[in-house]
């Protein structure tokens, strides 16, 4: 809607994931090379925790790019699974048939290490990505510690990559779970943005979509990152949020007042919004009332002086 008016050739901030806009901040390179190092000849399992929007599906999809044809993926992004549903969900991924009704843990297991063993064989790597790992139930996590039993003397043939948000981390510490622990090889907690990673996030993502000006003054990008905390998802709402407002009233230049705007209509916390909701049902009523009896007192004293008394 706005992207004409803007000089854009597409929607700088949307939250779909275009590899396009993809941003690597300090933070996220510096994540990415822990998932680099952890897949290395000994890696086991590598750990990459972070709250909700601060990149992790940036950072994995970067790795991904990375991977050629020597590297067989499993990318799993819906974890709530049993033993067998992981089991089977890894063969989809890798292409492994199997049929269905003798489905079991131990056909599917033998069925994965053999398509491990024959990766290695062929000077292939294996990995598996699990997205969202918080949700794993700890009977699956020791099913894929299980799978990565399967080893030569200098490396692991499965490799595997958590990614979660920071109760990943509780669930980790556990003491059934104490062996997969010791596994992991390279683990980062990603922060959000600070203000001139923000600044050069922003920048960048108006770039990509052809636009060369300032398109937000520097107290909208500072309120911008005061409202986001510096977490790449909500900052997209936000900016995106603030141009549609800047547009309705024909402003080139997105300003505090547009940041605002947009703030009152996405955050529910906001002062904005949060006075909207501050008085209870029940006492607007009593509000209407009492302005109906100020107009009758007020219609008392002006009728006298209407009729000169």
């Amino acid at each position: 809607m706005y992207t004409g008016f803007f000089g854009l050739n597409s929607a700088p901030f949307s939250i779909a994931p275009n590899p396009d806009f993809m941003y690597l901040s300090p933070r996220h390179a510096e994540a990415l090379a822990h998932l680099r190092y952890g897949l290395g000849d000994a890696g086991g399992f590598v750990l990459l925790t972070g709250e909700v929007g601060t990149g992790k599906t940036t950072v994995s999809r970067s790795l991904l790019q990375e991977l050629d044809e020597t590297t067989d993926v499993a990318f799993i992004l819906n974890p709530t699974l049993s033993e067998l549903e992981l089991l089977a969900a890894i063969c989809d991924e890798l292409k492994i048939r199997y049929r269905k009704t003798d489905a079991s843990l131990k056909l599917l297991g033998d069925k994965i290490t053999q398509r491990l063993q024959k990766n290695h064989d062929a000077g292939k790597k294996t990995i598996l990505i699990i997205d969202e790992a918080q949700h794993l139930q700890p009977a699956v996590l020791e099913q894929l510690r299980l799978l990565t039993n399967l080893e030569t003397n200098t490396k692991k043939l499965l490799q595997v990559i958590l990614i979660g948000q920071p109760e990943l981390q509780q669930l980790l510490q556990r003491n059934d779970l104490r062996q997969l622990a010791q596994r992991i090889t390279a683990r980062y907690h990603l922060l959000p943005l600070n203000l001139a990673e923000v600044q050069q996030y922003m920048r960048y993502r108006l770039q990509v979509a052809g636009c060369q000006r300032p398109v937000f003054s520097d107290k909208a990008v500072k309120k911008l990152f005061e409202l986001s905390g510096g977490i790449p998802r909500l900052l997209n709402l936000l900016a995106d949020r603030a141009l549609l407002a800047a547009y309705s009233q024909q402003q080139a230049l997105v300003e505090l007042t547009h940041v605002q705007r947009a703030a009152a209509e996405i955050l529910p916390s906001h002062p904005a919004t949060s006075q909207r909701q501050a008085l209870p049902n029940w006492l607007w009523p009593l509000l209407a009332l009492l302005g109906i009896m100020f107009g009758f007192l007020l219609a008392l004293q002006i009728v006298p002086i209407l009729r000169g008394e």
